[in-house]
C-alpha cells in the first residue's frame, strides 16, 4: 500500500512538472478569461458642469489565441458602472488587441504588454431622473500584466489597463447637447484563464 501511495505521488508530481514546463507557450492555443477589478474613470462635463466621478467595479470576459510563442490576439468585452456628482454612468468596452508575451527562465510566470482598439458604449442616468444619451466612441488601450500558470490549462492573471478616448456628446431626449463625457479610464483586474488545448 505504501508503494502505491508513493508511486501515485511521484506520478502526480511528474505530471504537474511536465505541465508547467510547457505553460509559458500558448502557441496555437485558445483560452477564455474571466476578470474582475477596479476602474478609475476620467471626470466629465455633464450638463456643462465639471462633474467628478467615483471609482467603480469592472468585470469582463475575453478570448485569447496564441499566434506564436510571443504574440497573442485577444478579444474582450467588459462592463463598468460608477457614480458621479450628477448621476450614474456605465461603460461597455468591446476591445480587440494584441499581446507581446515575454519568456522568462521561470516558465510559470509570463509577463505581457498589450495594445488595441476599443469601442466604448456609454450610458448615463442623472440623479434628477431626466433622460440622457451618450454617443458611442472609439478609443485605444495600453496594458501590462502577467499570467502565472498553476497548471498547463489554468493561469492566474493580473493586468493594468489604460484606455484613452476622445470626449463624446451627452444629449437629452430631444437631441440637445447637454455636455461631454470622457470615457478614458485606468483599471486594474485579476482573473483566471483557462486554455482549451
Amino acid at each position: 500500500m505504501k508503494k502505491l501511495i508513493v508511486m501515485t505521488c511521484l506520478a502526480s508530481a511528474m505530471a504537474l512538472t511536465a505541465g508547467t514546463a510547457l505553460a509559458d507557450s500558448i502557441n496555437g492555443r485558445l483560452g477564455v478569461t474571466g476578470k474582475i477589478g477596479f476602474l478609475i474613470p476620467a471626470d466629465n462635463e455633464s450638463d456643462f458642469n465639471h462633474n467628478r466621478t467615483d471609482p467603480g467595479l469592472v468585470g469582463g470576459v475575453s478570448l485569447i489565441y496564441g499566434i506564436d510563442d510571443h504574440f497573442a490576439a485577444e478579444f474582450e468585452v467588459s462592463r463598468t458602472a460608477f457614480g458621479s456628482q450628477t448621476g450614474d454612468f456605465g461603460v461597455t468596452d468591446v476591445s480587440l488587441g494584441g499581446q507581446y508575451r515575454f519568456a522568462l527562465s521561470n516558465r510559470q510566470l509570463v509577463p505581457f504588454l498589450g495594445v488595441g482598439m476599443d469601442i466604448l458604449v456609454s450610458d448615463y442616468d442623472p440623479n434628477d431622473g431626466s433622460t440622457r444619451n451618450v454617443d458611442t466612441t472609439v478609443g485605444a488601450h495600453l496594458s501590462a500584466g502577467a499570467d502565472y500558470f498553476i497548471a498547463k490549462h489554468f493561469a492566474l492573471t493580473a493586468e493594468a489597463k489604460l484606455v484613452a478616448a476622445p470626449d463624446t456628446r451627452i444629449t437629452d431626449g430631444s437631441g440637445n447637447h447637454m455636455g461631454n463625457f470622457d470615457p478614458s479610464s485606468f483599471s486594474g483586474t485579476v482573473g483566471l484563464r483557462y486554455f482549451f488545448n
